[in-house]
């Protein structure tokens, strides 16, 4: 019984602060009472703080597909993109540090979720819309 118990907290752990979200718990005020066609595609990045500049590529699908959605430079530390619903991209982010070259890599496949429950009225939340291209670690 104890070890049945033990199981079901750790997988309950798991779910909850799993790094992927999935949508599950709504932030009402990101709600909207008509379904989208299209979100913001959020961008995180990482040197504004220096003032150097970013290249931002955008793909349609995964990189390998070589589809190009935008390309752009940046040097603020968040830019945002309009990008169709259910739809995957993958986004790349290359810094030129010291003479190096860095390139940070993520994906992600905007969904929409309609929730009854969690918010004052029914609405409509975009969940899995933020990119993020910080850098972990440089040499």
């Amino acid at each position: 019984m104890k070890i049945t118990i033990k199981i079901f907290l750790v997988i309950t752990f798991i779910f909850f602060f799993s790094c992927e979200d999935q949508g599950l718990i709504v932030k009402c005020p990101d709600c909207t009472a008509d379904e989208p066609a299209k979100t913001d595609l959020e961008v995180k990045t990482d040197l504004a703080p220096i003032g150097l500049e970013t290249q931002i590529n955008i793909y349609e699908g995964n990189i390998e597909d070589s589809i190009l959605y935008a390309s752009y430079k940046t040097s603020g530390i968040q830019t945002k993109i309009q990008v169709t619903l259910n739809k995957k991209y993958t986004v790349t982010a290359t810094y030129y540090i010291s003479d190096n070259y860095y390139i940070a890599i993520d994906s992600a496949t905007p969904r929409v979720r309609y929730d009854k429950t969690q918010c004052d009225d029914p609405c409509y939340f975009v969940y899995d819309k933020v990119i993020d291209l910080r850098l972990k670690y440089t040499r």
